[in-house]
């Protein structure tokens, strides 16, 4: 049977299934359970970055790379979910599970305890150096026996000026050379955000790209409906990462950092329920390959399923320490690692395949290294991004100081108002044969990722030296980033589930979601390098950050250009490779 009967044929048994929308019925069960599952992961997202500067107070450096870390394992370690998953679990198992593990991180991230202390040690006397609330509207105080006091610091941050000096008891002025300063941690509930991070890391490791890969076993080969299906995927996605970043961002900035976790906790725990509640209409797609493998002793009264299982306390163990040492990680040993399994994945593809499978699983792997440049400017939004709306941002709207967190589920917005526009547009193009290969959607999201950083600095340039940008700018980086997510993400899904072998698509899906990891790291690394120095988590010196900031998204920005030139150039020998999968 040729290849176009195999297609058609696929089709006609998919569209026999029940359907919902024209879809079948299994996209309502994952869109929702991945919604509420984005609801946690975003809701936690938003906040996380603030906690680490302001409550357990690192420093800005130490908070970006550990972020960045954070979120590259989170998607790493979906390559041994994935496998697990495909050789013996089974996509319905591994989600469950992943699940399970996420309700225990994110109800743990709502234990905050006391945090860390930032005190400044002067003529023999310590004082606390802290803030009067939380996030960028939060002033920086100095406490003392004698009562509090706000303070500031003088242009080029010299000297800290003291508001009230009699309340404080400390004189107006004091010289950054006259006192030094050191931080007292909580370690035990530090310990506990430790391990909060490991579970959801390792949850995610067990759902994410297994939840993406029963999408994909919905529809049959040539199915012209997975496209616009992984789109309303991604809306439901976007749809729980808009609602979080406002409800969880608010109150964990406006009631306290356990309030917003918390919240992101019963979300998870919602996505749970409505997985286990109506599983079946997935209609045995999501199945283990041999289910009596699992039953198997592998020694004593160990059965190949409890190892798997055990396998994920393996994966909290080593994302705990990786976590606690991530600044500590060299990023040539990152970058080391993409090197070898790109490796490992181009030799499999040539030993393993031949002819059109070969073809397309090593286009498959040019997607994969594609979306490297996007994510690594896109992911700022949850570090670097976010501090600076935190602090150097007018956040007024309605009258009202939006807390930083909250301008996150802008890129959720603009994905439910514009995935139904494009999941359409791709549908009638098709139909017209004027749909844009995939290679070159993915070309077009690099560059938008740059063009909305020069917006940014186009609006930073505006505001003068110290002045505070336009929130009207941050609208616009997220819109411009948006309209590049849905050129890359969507799509990327769709494509890598199309050219991926039915025996390895759980792999593929892992490896997609790896090199999203590596990206994410990347992400930290380009963070890292816009920290400033502040004081109980506000900045020090406005000027001296501000510049920065332009500085390095200047350079991020016109680089993403560069490489979005490179890919539109090689963009028809892609999709050559692809052998009609587009």
């Amino acid at each position: 049977m040729n290849n176009q009967s195999s297609a058609v044929n696929s089709t006609r048994q998919a569209t026999a299934s029940p359907t919902l929308l024209g879809h079948p019925r299994g996209l309502v069960i994952l869109f929702f359970t991945e919604m509420w599952e984005r609801f946690s992961y975003y809701g936690m997202r938003g906040l996380l970055i603030l906690y680490l500067t302001q409550h357990f107070l690192f420093s800005d450096e130490r908070s970006n790379i550990m972020y960045g870390a954070y979120n590259a394992l989170v998607y790493v370690m979906t390559i041994i979910g994935g496998t697990l998953a495909d050789k013996y679990l089974g996509s319905r198992k591994a989600v469950t599970f992943g699940a399970i593990l996420l309700v225990l991180g994110h109800f743990g991230m709502a234990f905050e305890g006391s945090g860390s202390r930032q005190l400044m040690h002067y003529q023999g006397q310590d004082y606390q150096l802290t803030l009067d609330g939380r996030g960028g509207d939060a002033h920086q105080i100095v406490v003392s026996s004698k009562g509090v006091s706000r303070l500031k610091f003088n242009e080029g941050a010299t000297t800290m000026l003291i508001e009230d000096p009699a309340s404080a008891g400390l004189p107006a002025s004091i010289a950054v050379n006259d006192y030094s300063v050191r931080v007292e941690t909580d370690g035990f509930y530090q310990n506990v955000m430790y391990l909060s991070l490991a579970l959801i890391i390792a949850g995610v490791g067990f759902l994410k790209a297994n939840i993406s890969t029963i999408v994909g076993s919905l529809y049959g080969f040539g199915d012209h409906r997975r496209d616009s299906g992984f789109t309303i995927f991604y809306m439901g996605i976007n749809l729980g990462a808009f609602l979080s970043s406002i409800l969880c961002g608010y109150l964990g900035i406006a009631f306290g950092w356990k309030y917003g976790f918390g919240l992101a906790g019963i979300g998870m725990l919602l996505g749970l329920a409505t997985f286990l509640k109506y599983q079946h209409w997935l209609e045995g797609k999501a199945e283990p390959p041999d289910p009596a493998r699992l039953r198997e002793i592998v020694f004593g009264f160990i059965t190949v399923e409890m190892l798997c299982y055990l396998s994920g306390l393996g994966i909290i163990v080593v994302s705990m320490l990786l976590i606690m040492n991530a600044h500590l990680v060299d990023e040539n040993y990152v970058g080391l690692l993409g090197i070898f399994i790109l490796v490992i994945l181009i030799g499999f593809s040539l030993v393993k395949y031949k002819g059109e499978e070969r073809s397309r699983m090593l286009a498959g792997i040019y997607f994969i290294l594609a979306q490297i440049p996007f994510w690594a400017l896109f992911e700022q939004a949850g570090s670097s991004l976010n501090l600076f709306t935190d602090r150097l941002v007018d956040r007024s709207l309605l009258g009202m100081a939006v807390p930083a967190p909250v301008f996150q589920s802008l890129n959720s917005m603009y994905i439910i108002l514009f995935a139904p526009l494009l999941a359409w547009l791709w549908i009638v193009l098709a139909k017209h044969k004027l749909n844009p290969p995939a290679a070159v959607k993915f070309a077009v999201g690099v560059a938008m990722a740059g063009l909305g950083f020069l917006a940014l600095v186009a609006g930073m340039k505006v505001s003068g030296t110290t002045g505070m940008t336009g929130v009207g700018f941050i609208f616009l980086i997220y819109g411009i980033h948006t309209i590049g997510e849905l050129m890359v993400s969507p799509v990327g899904l769709s494509t890598v589930t199309k050219l991926a072998p039915a025996s390895v698509a759980g792999m593929m899906m892992g490896a997609w979601f790896l090199y999203t990891g590596l990206a994410d790291y990347l992400a930290g690394v380009i963070a890292k390098t816009t920290g400033a120095e502040t004081i109980g988590g506000q900045l020090v010196d406005v000027a001296a950050a501000k510049a920065n900031y332009i500085t390095v998204y200047s350079q991020v920005g016109y680089i993403s250009l560069g490489v979005a030139a490179v890919m539109l150039l090689i963009a028809p020998f892609v999709r050559r490779f692809m052998h009609g999968a587009d």
